[in-house]
């Protein structure tokens, strides 16, 4: 699936699978799937996509995608989703994000024909409200 949205040519990429080839599964649970996706709708709004990059992901998006908006990638991690792009789930098992979150959550596609992962945490409750979910993005870089 390709579409440009603003110039930036976005699609699917091999989703599904880790840096090593290891098959992930995708988010199946479908209040965190529902929540996962009303956060990214979202993406036009503050504080429904979050970021805390190392300077190390600053770079890479500077330096391999032409140094596009952080607002930009939230949007077309809500392009990608909402045209069927898969969302990859693990369970957390790093010390530093276990106690806070149960899962982590992976994009993985295309933009300016570059190949791109996103690895997210989710922040949300039970019973799922809409609008009240929100997204933290803590790594972008390429393909390992």
């Amino acid at each position: 699936m390709a579409y440009n949205v603003d110039g930036y040519h976005i699609h699917g990429a091999v989703s599904g699978q880790d840096g090593k080839g290891c098959r992930v599964p995708p988010l199946a649970d479908p209040i965190r799937l529902q929540a996962y996706k009303d956060a990214l709708s979202n993406w036009s709004y503050k504080g429904y996509i979050r970021f805390e990059l190392t300077e190390q992901s600053y770079r890479w998006i500077r330096r391999e995608l032409d140094n596009i908006p952080i607002q930009e990638l939230g949007r077309l991690m809500h392009e990608y989703v909402a045209s069927g792009g898969e969302i990859d789930e693990q369970p957390e098992t790093r010390p530093e994000w276990s106690d806070a979150y149960e899962f982590h959550h992976d994009l993985r596609f295309t933009i300016q024909d570059k190949r791109v992962y996103v690895e997210t945490r989710l922040k949300y409750r039970i019973p799922f409200v809409p609008d009240e979910s929100w997204i933290l993005v803590v790594n972008v870089h390429g393909p390992s």
